[in-house]
């Protein structure tokens, strides 16, 4: 006989935890439920319990939350992304904002200022400059979807089912993205199921079609990259490229990768250009970046705008400090920085991106640049700043991960009088502050939304030397 499901019924959501999913509390157990929102009362099927809290899903509502908002994307739900759509955006902003006090105070435990009022996203929607999508040769079908046996081999292309990466949803409308991507997207899986091009199979990794990435600026190019699992037909291939060439005219940069590894990571592939330019071209703060394939670019170009304009602020230079921008990507901050500063040296991981920031530099004609590639807990060190110079000021805008303990302990001796952390996770930051704090007091807060919709947040924190 099969177990009856567990439902705790008439239950009040009351908050909502750090990484966005709502939380009700039941008998004092914490009971983390998603898709639903702070003053709804729901009856919660529960998938998971341990000792100390459960997971569940709301499976009836006998009271909507005055928060609560009608999603506007028939995926809502299904592909993983934009999970915050049936909240009010002002409710957002206050938890995202919320997150990033409650990280200060639980995990770096040191004094700070009210944070600032959150910036917010003047577009809610078609705010990404970057898509990135995968071909699957059986698409995820839905519950309520009937199919026939031979349906299971319609091929998909599109997001991975949360949790589920031998599984991807077919996506019709993405508003993520500008429509031309939905139209390139839709466009590319049609002539590949017209053509018989195989899709990949998730499980054994083959497959001829692998991924598609879509890429626009805000000067509006376009860059595709089309990623094949096998380099065996070449015909196939450029009777695909063309055809997206012919199509949309828009497209600025055409390129291909082969990936034939077990998974879709494209930082260790190399691109090959069909047609166009090598880059896209951004425009931000009166300078003019040159964005390549593989380049990391902040994915909401008009917020990073704002983004790095704080960042600029919050450094207050005067044109006589040498500054240090850390894990600098294409040399976005580092050259926007460099007009008031006497020196900045940029360091990446990332050779392509290194290429991109000296470009950068070299067509906005700004001189007083220095970017060096390597991994940045073995590239800084005392030695690297009696090198280049001493730092004044260091920017540091790390990966969700945050700072290597071995760069923060650089940093720390090396003692500049300011540091300004950029950060898209605050729980690191966090955490890297109070590992800083000895030396360093927190000076201000500034929270930024990025991304709508979603529980993300970014933060700039300034940092001053203590008694300095």
């Amino acid at each position: 006989m099969k177990k009856k499901s567990l439902v705790y019924e008439n239950v009040e959501i009351v908050d909502i935890a750090s990484e966005g999913v709502a939380i009700a509390k039941v008998d004092g157990m914490v009971v983390f439920v998603p898709y639903v929102a702070p003053g709804d009362v729901v009856d919660i099927r529960v998938s998971r319990k341990k000792k100390s809290y459960a997971k569940g899903v709301a499976i009836k509502f006998h009271k909507q939350s005055p928060f609560r908002t009608e999603p506007f994307c028939e995926h809502f739900g299904l592909c993983g992304g934009c999970k915050w759509q049936h909240l009010d955006y002002n409710k957002q902003l206050y938890y995202k904002a919320k997150q990033v006090t409650d990280n200060l105070e639980r995990i770096a435990k040191v004094p700070f200022p009210t944070p600032l009022p959150i910036l917010r996203s003047e577009e809610l929607r078609h705010y990404r400059n970057k898509l990135e999508y995968t071909f699957a040769d059986k698409r995820w079908f839905l519950p309520h979807e009937p199919f026939e046996h031979g349906d299971k081999h319609i091929g998909a292309l599109g997001f991975h089912i949360p949790g589920r990466f031998d599984k991807v949803l077919d996506i019709n409308n993405c508003y993520l993205q500008p429509a031309l991507s939905n139209e390139i997207r839709l466009e590319v899986k049609k002539y590949c199921v017209e053509n018989n091009l195989p899709f990949k199979n998730l499980k054994t990794h083959q497959g001829f079609m692998k991924n598609l990435i879509v890429r626009n600026s805000n000067t509006g190019e376009w860059m595709v990259i089309v990623v094949f699992g096998t380099n065996d037909d070449i015909d196939l291939q450029k009777g695909l490229l063309e055809h997206i060439k012919n199509k949309f005219p828009q497209i600025t940069s055409l390129w291909s990768m082969i990936n034939t590894k077990l998974n879709d990571s494209v930082a260790d592939l190399t691109p090959e250009l069909y047609y166009g330019k090598p880059y896209l071209t951004e425009k931000m703060l009166g300078l003019e970046f040159q964005v390549a394939p593989k380049a990391f670019f902040q994915t909401n170009s008009q917020q990073a705008e704002n983004l790095y304009k704080l960042a600029c602020d919050f450094s207050h230079l005067t044109g006589s400090e040498m500054v240090y921008d850390l894990y600098t990507g294409i040399g976005t901050i580092a050259n926007l920085l460099a007009k008031n500063a006497k020196w900045v040296v940029g360091v990446e991981y990332i050779d392509e991106a290194i290429d991109n920031a000296r470009t950068n530099s070299e067509i906005n004609g700004i001189k007083n640049t220095t970017f060096i590639a390597g991994d940045m807990s073995k590239v800084l060190s005392q030695a690297f700043f009696g090198k280049h110079g001493q730092p004044d000021i260091i920017v540091t805008d790390p990966p969700r991960a945050g700072m290597n303990p071995d760069v923060i302990q650089t940093i720390l001796q090396a003692g500049p009088k300011r540091i300004v952390y950029v950060s898209c996770n605050p729980a690191t930051q966090a955490r890297d502050i109070a590992m800083m704090s000895p030396n360093y007091e927190i000076k201000k807060v500034q929270p930024v939304d990025m991304f709508p919709h979603t529980h993300h947040v970014e933060n700039i924190a300034l940092l001053e030397k203590v008694n300095s």
